[in-house]
């Protein structure tokens, strides 16, 4: 803009010009007399010349002060009546000749590849993680262990501790994976860093279940998602208590809390199925009834409906834990049937019983291990 300016000032002087460019005169005379450039340093009275620096270096690398450190060498030529220069001047000497390191060993943290996990289908990638519920006093806390299967949103386990165990994870990781009839080389369970989860027997229980492992990057808050969004989902509940008076009575909410979960609660991310219809493949059947509902609505007064004939609230046909952002995620995507189209894995339910008497693990005080 300078420059135009600068090529229209000439023919329509230098205020006209800049208004109808928009740039301040005070730029165009700034620009005229550019910064002249510094005026070089003298070097500091007190340093040392080019030959004395050479000399240091030269001292501090010959073969008697090469294994030294500067101090040392610093304290050895004061002893002698030789002074060089401060063990400081030492150091940026050996800092301007790349010669200063650090010479303990340091921690070379892993170079963590973000965990990309597709769910096509149930009992395909779960999520497990322990959240804490406030106690009746300060500092007592109950711990709550929930695994939930990331496609159908459904918890196939939970467990309440007054404590954070490997052992208590071991017993609902096999506990879970024995009522949902979990094959080997199916399964891959995610989970952050957490001490229970890292554990050296829960990864050796894994391995004899066939179940592969998976474990959030250190420090990324966001590589668990559902797990964290179905905890705010339970403390979120209009009758969640502040506190638990007891263990007991900890115990009791969530043995109500999880049945409704489960069973009676439209989850926003399945298309408000309910997690127990999408696990155990009624979600197809329920779509089509939907859609039955809204086209009889819509022939009914089709002038309502703006935009024709209303669908259903769509299913997911993949759910992914850190989707690539890569061409092979559309063509995994696209080579997926969506739900709504076909039933979905899983054992389509026919029991009266509601959907949390199959397979749902709660662990109570007939519990093995004493809680």
């Amino acid at each position: 803009m300078i420059a135009t300016t600068e090529h229209l000032a000439p023919t329509l002087g230098l205020t006209t010009a800049c208004d109808i460019l928009s740039v301040p005169r005070s730029s165009v005379y700034r620009a005229r007399q550019p910064k002249p450039a510094p005026a070089a340093q003298p070097d500091p009275v007190r340093a040392l010349s080019a030959a004395e620096r050479e000399h240091v270096r030269q001292t501090l690398d010959s073969e008697r002060f090469v294994d030294c450190a500067p101090r040392e060498a610093y304290a050895t030529l004061l002893d002698e009546g030789t002074y060089l220069c401060s063990p400081s001047t030492m150091y940026r000497v050996l800092a301007n000749h790349a010669q200063v390191r650090e010479r303990r060993d340091q921690l070379r943290h892993p170079a963590y590849s973000k965990p990309e996990l597709l769910a096509t289908g149930p009992n395909q990638v779960w999520s497990w993680d322990i959240t804490k519920l406030l106690g009746p006093a300060k500092w007592t806390y109950y711990y709550l262990y929930v695994m939930l299967d990331i496609f159908s949103r459904y918890v196939p386990g939970w467990l309440l501790a007054d404590r954070e165990s490997s052992a208590l994870a071991e017993l609902l990781i096999t506990e879970a994976c024995a009522k949902q009839h979990i094959p080997p080389d199916q399964l891959t369970i995610h989970a952050d860093r957490g001490s229970p989860m890292i554990a050296k027997s829960v990864a050796l229980l894994m391995a004899d279940l066939g179940v592969t492992d998976s474990h959030s990057r250190p420090h990324v808050s966001n590589d668990n998602p559902f797990s964290e969004a179905q905890f705010k989902t339970l403390k979120y509940r209009p009758d969640y208590p502040d506190r638990f008076g007891s263990q007991a009575d900890a115990r009791a909410w969530a043995q109500t809390f999880f049945p409704w979960y489960n069973d009676e609660h439209h989850h926003s991310g399945i298309g408000y199925m309910t997690p127990a219809a999408v696990h155990y493949g009624a979600a197809a059947r329920l779509f089509g009834e939907r859609q039955q509902v809204l086209r009889l609505a819509y022939a009914a007064h089709p002038e309502r409906f703006v935009k024709g004939q209303p669908p259903p609230p769509p299913l997911p046909a993949a759910v992914w834990i850190n989707p690539p952002k890569s061409a092979t995620e559309s063509a995994v995507v696209a080579a997926v049937d969506p739900v709504g189209n076909s039933e979905p894995s899983g054992e389509l339910s026919t029991s009266p019983q509601p959907f949390a008497q199959k397979g749902a693990l709660t662990i109570g005080p007939d519990s093995p291990i004493r809680l």
